[in-house]
This record gives C-alpha cells, sequence and structure tokens, in this order.
C-alpha cells in the first residue's frame, strides 16, 4: 500500500470542487486525512480569483504512474479546462507532493502554502 499526499488547488467554485473531488477520490482510495484550506493569492496570472489550496493523505494500491493518470482523469471529468495558460484558472488541480514519505514535487520547496499543507498531514519522512 502506498501512502501519498496530493496537493489541492481550486479558484473556481473552490469549496464546492473540492468537495465533490474529495468525493470522488474516496471511491477510488481511501482518504485518511484532509488539511485546512489556505486562501492563497494567484501565481503568475494575478487578474484572477484568488485559491484555495490545501492538501489530502491517502492510501492506495495504486503506483505511481497509476494514480497520476487516476488524478487527471478526476480533474478532466470535472471540467478542467487545458487549453487556457498553465497558471490560469482551474476548478481542480491535483497533484502528487509525497510519495510514501518522499517528496516528489519540487513545488513543495518553493510554495508555502504546499509545504505547510503536507507538514500538517505529517507526510515527509526525515531522513
Amino acid at each position: 500500500m502506498n501512502t501519498v499526499i496530493i496537493g489541492i488547488g481550486s479558484n473556481i467554485n473552490a469549496d464546492e470542487n473540492i468537495a465533490k473531488m474529495l468525493e470522488i477520490l474516496k471511491g477510488e482510495v481511501t482518504i485518511l486525512q484532509v488539511s485546512s484550506m489556505i486562501k492563497t493569492k494567484p501565481i503568475g496570472i494575478e487578474n484572477q480569483p484568488d485559491f484555495t489550496n490545501g492538501a489530502v493523505k491517502i492510501n492506495t494500491a495504486l503506483e505511481l504512474p497509476e494514480l497520476k493518470t487516476k488524478l487527471k482523469q478526476i480533474e478532466d471529468g470535472m471540467g478542467r479546462d487545458r487549453t487556457g495558460p498553465k497558471f490560469g484558472p482551474r476548478c481542480i488541480d491535483l497533484d502528487i507532493a509525497v510519495w510514501n514519505g518522499a517528496v516528489v514535487d519540487e513545488d513543495y520547496y518553493t510554495r508555502d502554502f504546499l509545504r505547510k499543507s503536507v507538514d500538517e498531514l505529517g507526510g515527509i519522512k526525515e531522513n
């Protein structure tokens, strides 16, 4: 079983979309814990609504490539528009941040909100 922390972000109907995503995710994996949600200013394109960010800690039998595919399917199923700019508005954004205690998303080191959410879930193994 793999223990994973997934970063969550949304700035389009964030409360509704994050709740919906968690319900969908619950049907695919075992949710262990959800972090507090943090309001953040957009990065890159500033003329858009603030984001709601957080993280969810899960257990899954899926391996990393399969989980990445599953998360993209959830995003797409919820209406994620990938045709817009990289840092544009989104209904849901799911990124694997920690895989079995190891940081796998470099944003952990540069984005305070992600680090705070991951640390709240206690998902990083010390060397």
